[in-house]
């Protein structure tokens, strides 16, 4: 069985710079990681590959997201291929998903696709339906059972009210979710065996796109505007460690209940255990 799984590299941190003009997440200067998901992806494709199968891990993104395509070769991938060029900057879901799909006709389309459910820096869930809609492929989503059966793949699908049995023929794409499987550590020896392996590097020219056809200008999805949430209160830090931090919080949260109305003048019924 040929198996490709959708890789991405997130942003490895929840303090995110966005750029209000062009309405884009900020990368550079924040470490990357993979996405959470997808390693439950890769496990997956590492469960159903067998005797003579392959597995390749691709991904689009800036030249350091190589270091995520090494890590799914550390665990068990045997090949990957990265997606990388200027004209890809400002992709949104639909743009990434058309680059995707066209890596994996350029390398052959596989028997079965897998991918994460979604992205932890998007959250929108479309990349991996929208590639298989332009592979013309049938998908599953929310998987949390993934087996080989005769001619394709069998799955169970969490549903908002139970759950989904189901067959695809192959090819086919699956997209995963964490219940799956627990996703394995890399060994020593694959961590050695990815430090030396090559990354396959396409272009937008390789797969035959130009700026018109990929990157900002090719997404449909626009952010109109982006705001900051702000935080009015102005809390107040008293440590149990210190009695006497303890009894100015006490007295402290006295005052403002007394001042609310919660609470008559004097405490009330309420009383200092």
């Amino acid at each position: 069985m040929r198996i490709a799984v959708l890789m991405k590299q997130v942003p490895d941190t929840d303090d995110v710079k966005m750029d209000a003009e062009r309405g884009t997440m900020i990368r550079d200067g924040v470490g990357g990681i993979v996405n959470p998901l997808d390693l439950n992806a890769l496990e997956a494709a590492v469960g159903l590959r067998g005797e003579g199968g392959s597995i390749v891990v691709v991904s689009m993104g800036p030249p350091a997201a190589e270091e995520v395509l090494r890590e799914g070769l550390a665990l068990g991938a045997d090949r990957a291929i990265l997606a990388t060029d200027r004209a890809f900057a400002g992709c949104d879901s639909l743009s990434t998903s058309r680059v995707l799909a066209a890596v994996l006709k350029r390398d052959g389309v596989p028997d079965l696709v897998i991918a994460g459910g979604k992205a932890t820096d998007g959250e929108t869930g479309q990349v991996g339906p929208e590639v298989a809609a332009l592979l013309g492929m049938p998908v599953a989503d929310n998987v949390t059972r993934l087996s080989a059966c005769p001619d394709g793949v069998e799955v169970e699908c969490t549903l908002e009210d139970g759950i989904l049995t189901q067959r695809l023929p192959m090819p086919c794409l699956v997209t995963v979710q964490s219940d799956i499987n627990s996703p394995s550590l890399p060994t020593l020896s694959g961590k050695k065996r990815a430090s030396a392996a090559e990354v396959e590097r396409v272009s937008a020219s390789d797969l035959g796109m130009a700026p018109p056809d990929t990157g900002l200008d090719a997404s449909p999805t626009r952010v109109v505007r982006i705001t900051s949430q702000r935080v009015a209160r102005q809390p107040e830090k008293f440590f149990a460690k210190k009695s006497d931090s303890l009894e100015k919080g006490l007295d402290r949260i006295m005052e403002i209940l007394e001042a609310s109305g919660a609470i008559g003048r004097g405490g009330g019924a309420v009383e200092r255990l």
